[in-house]
């Protein structure tokens, strides 16, 4: 079980299920057949040895059996060891196989040799099981990509490929069916199951104007959705991509496995010759055969396989557990590094609320514009903040034109309307302005956004943004696992960051700060000693601190695709909670990987003492190799039944 035929890697998956799995199956079912009629004349042929003895001319029969068991199961190992070798990688887990199990037929040990390559053989069958049950998850992935869709074309409706539907084409998608690519709900209202997405099993209902992602399935009525992104570009296209590139990015603990395989494997091999040879100068009674055996069981233990397929493995495992439960790694060697996480840092709008924002008062100043609101939502109409949005909608109806717009990233809007100079932001923007009035503002809760006309404020929006109600949840179990630093950054006013701060007992709540100002923050908390930083944000501005942290996490629902893209993990479910899930599953992964190691160095080292001191024979070997190394890989897969 060995390196070269059984890396655990995301690209070994086909582009769909239906293509290659013919093939597949068809020669699991001939390798399984060939390992059974390998026993069945392994047993014949230790039987009929025992009770009838044939023999010609001195010669045993029974051999010719030993060789025609040996060859069902043995020879695909030979062939694999010589085309290796021809590539120029010699010292190989076939080649080991390969000496022992012919060094055993010179010396007669008929029944051993073929026992190694046919245990050998089954325990590669019961791996294959076992990765398969790891790769589910992304196979699960690759099965829902829905492979046809339902389009309404020059008003007919037709099936097409989703590769082939173009942008603001309008997909028909039925009760039961799986939505083909990401886009906006037409009309009505509609209901989702979500799980293949989010991991979630709570439907998401959706009005018209609302977004709905690749791989979502409808629940009720016949619904009709505008295409908004390109099947390459859609949720789940990129959520496989995320997931099956991501075990191109190793763990430091899975480097040095495979460079420790490189180096051990020869040294370990001119052990077993030295085994053999040695002896001879210093041992009086030598016997040839006798240390023959003893290398050859040496080289039979020594097999690096429960290490090489068994901790990547355990990665691929936690990836796929992840995925699962909508928390996508970028590569494995996130999986660790989360594990030494030991400061979180929060964006609080759209990451620990909801970001959806609702105008709680309105105060209008004595002397303002009769029109102050309307030339605000002009403005702000023009800004892609949710903010601003919810301001749009709360004004409503026809709006003005704007000329000469100024953006203050963080602050505030600036332009001509309707032939006059207004000005919307929070209070250090106006103040910086030295707006007429600021010095009679009252005193209101929540984010307040000002409108000046003519250097005059006229008014301002009160807005809250509720938090989410898992947030505490996800405070109070990051404290619980041991997480000290619990900092909350935002733009907002320090008022309202203060609440939340207290609210979820942050170690830090700080407000007012623009994105740069972020930035420095978390530079300046990467230089204490002993920090290992984690960002948590959903917005463009947030892709600078996503960046500068040692780990990126970015909430993949609702957050903007710079800062998925930036980000090394992305939540899927926009839950703060799933923060402490995904460490504790790059922790699960972390001491499964340990155990495994300890596992095969322990056992391997054992055996090894005993094989070297002609203590332990062929079928310890056996047992060291094949055995091991199928008890890491079930150690593997446990991370899979830990978070069903």
């Amino acid at each position: 079980m060995g390196a070269s035929s059984s890396a655990v890697c995301c690209s070994d998956l086909p582009p769909a299920k239906k293509q290659k799995r013919p093939d597949k199956w068809s020669n699991l079912r001939r390798i399984w057949g060939s390992s059974l009629l390998s026993l069945a004349t392994l047993l014949l042929a230790v039987m009929g040895e025992y009770f009838l003895p044939a023999r010609l001319a001195g010669f045993s029969l029974w051999i010719l059996v030993y060789l025609l068991s040996y060859g069902l199961v043995g020879l695909p190992v030979l062939k694999k060891g010589w085309t290796l070798i021809r590539q120029g990688e010699v010292f190989t887990e076939f080649f080991l196989m390969g000496i022992a199990t012919i060094g055993a037929f010179a010396i007669g040990e008929f029944p051993e040799a073929v026992a190694v390559m046919l245990f050998y053989t089954i325990g590669e069958l019961l791996q294959h099981q076992a990765v398969s049950k790891a790769k589910g998850n992304i196979q699960a992935l690759l099965d829902i990509r829905p492979d046809k869709a339902r389009i309404i074309r020059n008003g007919e409706r037709v099936w097409e490929k989703p590769e082939r539907v173009k942008v603001g084409e309008i997909l028909e998608i039925q009760a039961g069916e799986r939505v083909p690519l990401d886009g906006i709900l037409q009309q009505g209202t509609g209901s989702f199951n979500t799980a293949a997405i989010t991991g979630e099993s709570m439907p998401a209902d959706l009005k018209q104007g609302e977004e709905v992602l690749a791989g979502m399935v409808n629940l009720e009525n016949l619904l009709t959705i505008a295409v908004s992104r390109s099947f390459q570009d859609s949720s789940l296209s990129k959520i496989i991509r995320t997931v099956q590139q991501a075990t191109a990015k190793k763990a430091k603990t899975e480097q040095f496995i495979r460079k420790f395989a490189k180096v051990y494997t020869p040294i370990v091999s001119y052990l077993a010759l030295a085994l053999v040879v040695l002896p001879y100068f210093f041992v009086t009674d030598y016997q040839f055969s006798d240390w023959l055996y003893r290398a050859l069981v040496f080289l039979v233990i020594s097999c690096p396989c429960a290490l090489v397929i068994s901790i990547p493995l355990g990665y691929f495992g936690g990836i796929g557990a992840a995925s699962r439960k909508g928390i996508l790694f970028k590569g494995s060697n996130y999986l660790d590094l989360i594990t030494r996480v030991n400061a979180v840092v929060f964006d609080k709008t759209g990451t620990l609320t909801r970001g959806v924002f609702s105008v709680s008062k309105v105060e209008e100043m004595a002397g303002a514009d009769k029109d102050w609101k309307k030339l605000a939502a002009s403005l702000e109409a023009k800004s892609n903040h949710p903010i601003a949005r919810t301001l749009v909608d709360f004004v409503g109806g026809e709006l003005y034109p704007v000329a000469e717009l100024k953006e203050h990233a963080g602050k505030g809007l600036l332009g001509w309307v309707d032939g006059k100079k207004v000005m919307v932001g929070n209070q250090v923007f106006m103040e910086g302005r030295q707006i007429k009035g600021m010095s009679r503002v009252p005193k209101a809760e929540g984010t307040l956004i000002f409108c000046a006309v003519e250097d005059m404020l006229c008014g301002f929006f009160a807005l809250t943004d509720e938090t989410k109600t898992d947030a505490p949840e996800a405070f109070e179990a990051l404290k619980h696992m041991g997480i000290g630093e619990l900092i909350i950054l935002s733009g907002d006013k320090q008022e309202v960051v203060d609440v939340l701060g207290h609210t979820l007992s942050a170690s830090r709540a700080i407000g007012g700060l623009l994105p740069e100002e972020k930035l420095n923050y978390l530079e300046k908390l990467k230089h204490t000693p002993g920090k290992v930083i984690a960002f948590v944000g959903d917005g463009i501005n947030d892709a600078p601190a996503l960046a500068v942290a040692d780990l990126g996490i970015a909430m993949g629902g609702m957050g903007s695709d710079l800062a998925i893209e930036t980000a090394d993990v992305v939540i899927q479910t926009d839950q703060p909670s799933k923060v402490a899930l995904a460490i504790r599953i790059g922790k699960t992964t972390r001491h499964i990987v340990w155990q495994n190691i300890a596992l095969a160095f322990g056992v391997k080292l054992l055996v090894l003492t005993l094989g070297a001191a002609g203590m332990a024979g062929m079928w310890e070997a056996v047992f060291a190799d094949v055995g091991v190394a199928l008890l890491a890989i079930l150690n593997a897969i446990r991370i899979n039944n830990i978070y069903q």
